[in-house]
């Protein structure tokens, strides 16, 4: 059985969205982050770096939201949710949309995350806030020329890589970030009423009762 160590409202629904998706049973263990639980001895055995996710699979652990949706593509191949190597351009351009998700898209809000919340207070710094909007929004720009008039990110197939862009979008709308994009907010809607997704979002919620 898969294990998922997660909190809601993290990057762990981006896993748990792909767990369902691809229709894969899984165990939740909520790590209950107000209470700082990620903190704890017991979880920073499993995670040194104390964050979520966390997946477990037969014993071995896996760290990183993109390193774990690629690992999940594998067990289920058929639904094709990351291009098979064979197509090597292919799983070159989800490659490439992968990375701009994690190094352009999400950098910006996470800055403007560390220094609002996440950082201790002195170590913040207000003054970055503004530039980190500004980056967001260059990477919107390049995210909607690469999307263009397509449904999806690779075309008409949903992929992983819509999964990490999708919540990454998702974040920025929690951080009240502007995005005016026509294509963005149409991709914005199509993603965010995936069954999956709303089964993942409710999996997560039900951790906390």
């Amino acid at each position: 059985m898969l294990k998922v160590y997660g909190y809601p409202n993290t990057r762990t629904l981006r896993v748990t969205w792909m767990l369902e998706e691809l229709g894969l049973d899984y165990d939740y263990r909520l790590v209950d982050m107000a209470k700082g639980e990620s903190r704890s001895p017991q979880y920073l055995s499993i995670n040194p770096a104390g964050k979520v996710p966390t997946l477990e699979a037969d014993g071995a652990i896996l760290t990183e939201s993109a390193a774990i949706l690629n690992y999940l593509a594998t067990l289920k191949p058929d639904i094709e949710l990351v291009p098979a190597p064979t197509n090597a351009f292919r799983r070159a351009q989800y490659d490439q949309w992968c990375f701009f998700a994690i190094g352009e898209l999400e950098q910006p809000l996470w800055t403007i995350g560390k220094n609002k919340f996440a950082l201790p207070k002195e170590h913040r710094c207000g003054e970055i806030l503004a530039t980190a909007s500004w980056e967001f929004q260059r990477a919107l720009e390049l995210l909607s020329t690469g999307l263009g008039d397509q449904a999806y990110i690779l075309g008409e197939h949903f992929s992983a890589a819509d999964i990490l862009l999708a919540h990454t979008l998702f974040w920025g709308m929690a951080f009240k970030q502007p995005i005016d994009q026509e294509n963005l907010k149409a991709y914005i809607g199509r993603t965010g009423v995936r069954s999956a997704l709303a089964s993942a979002r409710a999996r997560e919620q039900a951790a906390l009762s």
